[in-house]
């Protein structure tokens, strides 16, 4: 050991020492107090337990990924407040070159920014000027896009110690250097056999790297793993749904969950990934996860003798030192509408009937608020937030939903709201304590299921088991007729179980939020406004527009004495690229940007780029018009979740309506022989005929003629 090993073992551990005399828990694990609260190489504060804790202690910085193991996404900042907004300008700016989905909180430490952006690319910034101060690129394969139900994004990483760790979309976990941006280990978290992919921000809890994935479309069985945060090594995995019973169960919790099974679910991979939500409570030390949908979506093909298949779209608690069963609540029992319980979780402590009470809030894809007991599991309330027609209410008694006859579309089609993008997706909601309420960020349509007269499973492609036949077969006018809601921001009250106010903000693919002591909340729209409301009433305060669409959620944070408010923009993702681009230009481009702002500043952005396209030099398709027809039924089936909707492009991928003569040419070839392989586009060669392939070639060379018609109009 050198000298000067000696001198910084001994100034860290006096530093703890001093530290741990102002206000030490004494939860932290003996790791971090040798570690200490500051001072290593270079000076850099360590990220510890401590200081997550009590981050109101330090609130100028976000140092997780909701900033607060309660993950309520509120600031005591409020140097910025109602009084003073309208005064917020552009302190700068830094251009990702992406056009895909940017969804990334960042994080901020010691006036340093992290951001993550598509493929698991990681940006550190100057928090204060946006110089960039290092880049790490995992090298993820383009390939691995294939297996992208819904884009590539990146939500955010985590901070510890001297690391910062971020999970790549291929599945590996990575541990880098603060100081200089470096890989120190790298863990492969994943069976390379089905096509996991992660998308989700790990968290750090006790010196354990937490981190779940996704898939469940493609055939994976769900998972949540933690890794020692020095080493990478795993420390321990829980499945969330139980696998093949002749193989044995891992635990006592996958026994009795196999009980609610039927069939041979795990041919299918049986779904249940945890791909966003964790939160932590210190005091009970339980961590929760939030389970995902099953695989494939309708049970009545994953599991056809019914059963609730646990724990699918449930809420798990689970001791976080050996990742062990706790207790569980299910949302969803026998989950068949890609209804998740993935949703961002909120702890608070609320007095609800005169008693003080340790809750856990979701507002989870099915449509109903849930307020739980986070020490039991109980349920204490459960309300709609959004009106729906799948079940009438939530049995106070048993917790479960009482559902409406037909919604499970056993014997016909069934127009269910919410659809499968939820009363609400990942985007994080947020609480404020001074106001009581929880703003949620409401999407929702309806949506058309159909069970399949029968069903071919295939690997490491989509597997919803929906008849999308059926589902094209249904008039428009009948959807229209059924329940929907305009995106909105709903301000929530959780004790009284009901909505105080709304803003009509959003849009169908509606933005996190984030809530400060100044009064305020903010939120981005995919229409590029980023803008503050008046948090105990809604009034809309102030608003920049930011040159590309946003879904992510802003933080705050401060430097020398400075408030800054940040946001990610970039469009894309599940919805973007499903429905396109709802802003002012719908071939403007999806550029992906870190905007930060402060009050008095007055930066320019440079004028969005717009991408134009013409006609092809193809000439008109000389299919039947069955053909064509078959050949949408097949694009909505199979294409639509990348390349939109009746093929209307999306900013993110090429708009197939303009294909090139020369991709004509080659059509075949791309779609069955995966010739774009590497570019992410899979190859459908055993899931398509060369019919098929054709048929859908068909559809998209009609498609473009109709839009170049309505063009000339």
């Amino acid at each position: 050991m050198s000298s000067n090993t000696r001198i910084r073992i001994v100034v860290t551990g006096l530093l703890a020492s001093l530290l741990c005399l102002n206000g030490c828990t004494g939860k932290e694990d003996e790791a971090d107090v040798a570690a200490g609260v500051a001072a290593d190489q270079g000076g850099i504060r360590l990220v510890t337990a401590d200081r997550i804790i009590n981050a109101d202690s330090e609130p100028g910085n976000w140092l997780s990924h909701g900033r607060t193991y309660d993950e309520q996404r509120f600031s005591p900042l409020a140097k910025i407040n109602e009084s003073n907004v309208s005064g917020l300008g552009l302190a700068w700016y830094f251009d990702i070159d992406t056009n895909r989905a940017m969804e990334a909180t960042p994080l901020v430490a010691d006036g340093v920014m992290y951001v993550t952006s598509p493929w698991s690319i990681v940006h550190a910034l100057d928090a204060v000027s946006g110089e960039l101060l290092w880049r790490y690129d995992p090298q993820t394969p383009r390939s691995w896009g294939a297996y992208a139900c819904c884009d590539v994004p990146n939500r955010g990483a985590a901070l510890w110690n001297d690391k910062l760790y971020v999970a790549t979309f291929d599945g590996y976990l990575v541990a880098i250097d603060v100081e200089s941006g470096q890989e120190v280990w790298r863990a492969d978290t994943i069976n390379r056999t089905p096509p996991y992919t992660i998308t989700g921000a790990p968290r750090v809890i006790k010196g354990k790297v937490i981190i779940g994935n996704g898939g469940a479309e493609y055939g994976v069985r769900g998972y949540v793993t933690a890794y020692d945060a020095e080493t990478g090594e795993q420390a321990w995995r829980t499945y969330t749904v139980p696998g093949n019973p002749a193989d044995g169960f891992e635990s006592d919790a996958m026994e009795q969950a196999a009980k609610t099974w039927t069939g041979e679910w795990w041919k299918f991979g049986g779904g249940g990934t945890a791909w966003d939500a964790f939160a932590y409570d210190p005091d009970l030390d339980l961590l929760y996860v939030g389970v995902g949908n099953g695989s494939p979506w309708n049970r009545e093909v994953r599991s056809p003798g019914g059963g609730d298949n646990l724990y699918l779209a449930s809420i798990l608690a689970l001791d976080p030192d050996t990742g062990n069963y706790v207790w569980h609540y299910q949302t969803t029992p026998g989950e068949s509408w890609d209804y998740t319980a993935t949703q961002h979780i909120i702890l608070a402590d609320l007095e609800i009937a005169g008693e003080l009470r340790r809750v856990l809030m979701q507002a989870p894809k099915n449509g109903f608020f849930y307020v739980i007991d986070r020490e039991t599991g109980e349920l204490i309330s459960a309300e709609a937030y959004v009106p729906l027609n799948w079940a009438t209410h939530v049995d106070p008694d048993s917790g479960r939903p009482v559902e409406v006859p037909g919604a499970r579309y056993e014997q016909a089609h069934s127009i269910v709201f919410p659809g499968a993008w939820g009363g609400h997706n990942w985007h994080p909601m947020t609480f404020s304590p001074q106001t009581g309420l929880v703003y949620i960020p409401v999407i929702g349509s309806a949506e058309v299921f159909a069970n399949p007269p029968d069903f071919s499973f295939f690997d490491n492609h989509l597997n919803t088991a929906i008849d999308w036949q059926a589902v094209a077969d249904v008039p428009a006018d009948d959807i229209a007729e059924g329940p929907s809601v305009v995106a909105r921001v709903s301000a929530w009250d959780p004790i009284r179980q009901k909505e105080v106010f709304r803003i009509d903000s959003g849009n169908g693919w509606n933005a996190g939020l984030l809530s400060t002591a100044g009064n305020l909340i903010f939120q981005g729209e995919a229409s590029g406004e980023f803008a503050a409301y008046r948090a105990d009433d809604g009034e809309h305060l102030w608003s920049a527009y930011v040159g590309t669409g946003i879904q992510a959620a802003p933080i705050t944070f401060e430097v020398a004495g400075e408030q800054y408010v940040a946001v990610v923009g970039g469009w894309g993702g599940s919805l973007g690229l499903f429905t396109g681009d709802p802003g002012p230009s719908p071939n403007q481009e999806a550029v992906g940007r870190v905007l930060t702002y402060k009050l008095g500043s007055e930066e320019q952005l440079p004028s969005p780029k717009v991408v134009e396209y013409t006609r092809p030099d193809i000439a008109d398709t000389t299919a039947s018009q069955d053909v064509i027809d078959h050949g949408g039924v097949l694009f909505l089936d199979r294409c639509s979740w990348c390349h939109g909707y009746e093929a209307t492009g999306n900013g993110s991928f090429p708009d197939l309506r303009y294909s090139s003569a020369a991709t004509h040419s080659i059509w075949n070839s791309i779609v069955l022989d995966g010739a774009f392989f590497a570019k992410g586009m899979p190859s459908f060669n055993g899931v398509l005929s060369e019919e098929d392939a054709q048929a859908i070639r068909a559809y998209i060379i009609r498609q473009g003629r109709l839009a170049f018609e309505e063009e000339k109009q």
